[in-house]
């Protein structure tokens, strides 16, 4: 959610109403909503606050998603479902901390993940181009299924597998290869850094629907159809 503050319950400390802030939280269709300090961060100035609501989860998650894999300079990284929001999330991260990333995608999406920052693009439902990539410091996914079951094989031994939807199938068969499965957790300091980079136009966060709170339930049935852009629901 995003918003602006109206009222501060006893005891908090840092924010002020009238502060724009955004944050990972619950029950947050409605125009007014009650949020814990905890989970709330303030909004950069200069970044627009509808635009806001649509970075905490997935920037955090792939900020996260990537520093599982533990990636170092130089090394080499695949990010599958890199045009996603979670994706493009940890492509910007691998790159801030020096790596040589590689999007994975489908072939449709290979136009378009040329646009997200990775050094390079390779087709995940292209048996030939998984067949020829380099050994693999890392992968960092956000797909799952039979994709993440072909790449943890391309994985060095010592080397990452770190998912944000489980770890593969057949991971016990790669013991070699630590899978790592990620669940993210709210963070001020990452969110409100992956925010400047969204506000300094280094990161890109797609929004592809504006819906009022009242079509809550066409943003799901949208939501359920896939999609590269966030869908947000304004009151």
């Amino acid at each position: 959610m995003a918003g602006t503050v109206v009222k501060l319950g006893p005891r908090v400390e840092g924010f002020r109403v009238g502060d724009h802030v955004f944050a990972m939280a619950d029950n947050t269709y409605a125009e007014l909503c009650v949020v814990k300090v905890a989970v709330l961060a303030k909004v950069p100035k200069g970044l627009d606050l509808i635009q806001a609501a649509a970075l905490p989860l997935v920037t955090t998650t792939g900020n996260q998603l990537l520093s599982a894999t533990g990636i170092k300079p130089g090394q080499t990284v695949v990010v599958l479902g890199a045009v996603g929001n979670v994706g493009r999330s940890a492509v910007f991260t691998a790159k801030e901390r020096g790596a040589n990333v590689i999007a994975g995608v489908l072939k449709r999406q290979m136009d378009v993940a040329k646009t997200v920052g990775a050094d390079q693009v390779i087709a995940t439902d292209d048996d030939t181009a998984i067949a020829n990539l380099p050994p693999l410091d890392a992968v960092a996914d956000a797909v799952g299924g039979k994709t993440a079951e072909k790449l943890i094989g391309r994985v060095k031994p010592g080397g990452v597998f770190a998912s944000v939807v489980g770890t593969p199938q057949n991971a016990a068969n790669y013991s070699s290869v630590k899978a790592v499965f990620v669940f993210s957790t709210f963070d001020r300091k990452t969110l409100e850094f992956m925010a400047e980079a969204v506000r300094e136009g280094r990161l890109v966060i797609p929004i592809s629907l504006k819906l009022p709170l009242s079509k809550a339930a066409d943003a799901h049935a949208a939501a359920e159809k896939g999609g590269i852009g966030k869908i947000l629901l304004v009151p």
